[in-house]
């Protein structure tokens, strides 16, 4: 057995609780010298597992490819320290993001699982740092994400910014002025306990007073509505699609459960998987003209 194998034979048992709870090896400390002894692979020894994986679901294969690249969680995952949530929980969103990347990678497309990876890592750590950072949601368009994470780096030693500042920000990030003030209001505000305290039933409890405005009549139509043209729109972009180009698109991503792969695609056409993919990138962009019609 080389080297590299022992060493991940070694760490199996302890780094695949790790990657569920980082906290399982003592410390977080614990954990990120543990991640760094992990050797890491050759870009032949990565594709190799690659094919071992999507070809024949080899599981250990899976979790070469997902331990190998835990060092690259941790290194993502400071970038979030500033937010005030455990270095801990942002490594293990960010191993769920890992693990989700080495599901979806294709070895035979030439890029390295690093590359591919960072993708799913940060996304899947942004929408925890959204959904925890406070108890009410401060970022829920792709404007307001962005805002989020990049206007606490931007103001001054976290000053209350200045018309002038604000609309530099807002050029910056090409977003409206207001929107940043918005956002800065939020990210400044204090936060404040829904219902009051069980000790004290006479106290002010902010829930009494709140409407449920997603239930507001013309709210609840409006959604309706919006939902209606969405899945037309759908419709009617499918059906400009030829038969072999629909089937590909609905067999890859309009199912419930996970898609077919494009090397199932392949057998069924009886054609290559790099094939299939070509055929999907030209229906998505016929899709994408019917759509903006």
């Amino acid at each position: 057995m080389t080297t590299q194998s022992q060493a991940l034979a070694l760490s199996n048992n302890n780094l695949a609780m790790a990657i569920s709870n980082p906290g399982a090896l003592g410390t977080i400390e614990a954990y990120i010298s543990a991640v760094n002894r992990l050797p890491m692979l050759t870009q032949q020894q990565e594709a190799d597992l690659g094919r071992r994986l999507r070809d024949h679901e080899d599981l250990d294969a899976a979790r070469q490819l997902v331990l190998s690249h835990l060092r690259l969680v941790v290194s993502i995952s400071r970038q979030y320290l500033g937010y005030g949530l455990a270095h801990a929980d942002l490594i293990q969103e960010g191993n769920i993001g890992l693990m989700k990347a080495v599901k979806r990678f294709d070895p035979d497309r030439g890029v390295r699982l690093v590359s591919f990876a960072v993708h799913w890592i940060k996304a899947e750590i942004h929408e925890y740092v959204v959904r925890n950072w406070r108890m009410v949601k401060v970022a829920t368009t792709k404007a307001q994400r962005k805002l989020f994470f990049n206007l606490r780096r931007m103001r001054p030693d976290g000053q209350t910014l200045d018309p002038g500042q604000v609309d530099d920000i807002a050029r910056e990030l090409n977003v409206r002025p207001e929107d940043v003030s918005e956002m800065e209001v939020r990210l400044s505000g204090q936060e404040m306990a829904l219902e009051v305290p069980s000790d004290d039933p006479d106290g002010f409890a902010p829930i009494t007073y709140l409407a449920d405005e997603g239930q507001e009549p013309t709210r609840v139509l409006e959604r309706r509505a919006h939902d209606a043209l969405q899945s037309e729109g759908l419709a009617s972009a499918l059906e400009g699609l030829d038969a072999r180009s629909r089937r590909i698109v609905e067999a890859r991503w309009l199912q419930d459960d996970s898609g077919a792969t494009l090397h199932e695609l392949a057998d069924e056409f009886g054609i290559s998987a790099e094939r299939v993919r070509q055929i999907e990138a030209a229906a998505f962009k016929k899709m994408r003209v019917a759509l903006a019609a």
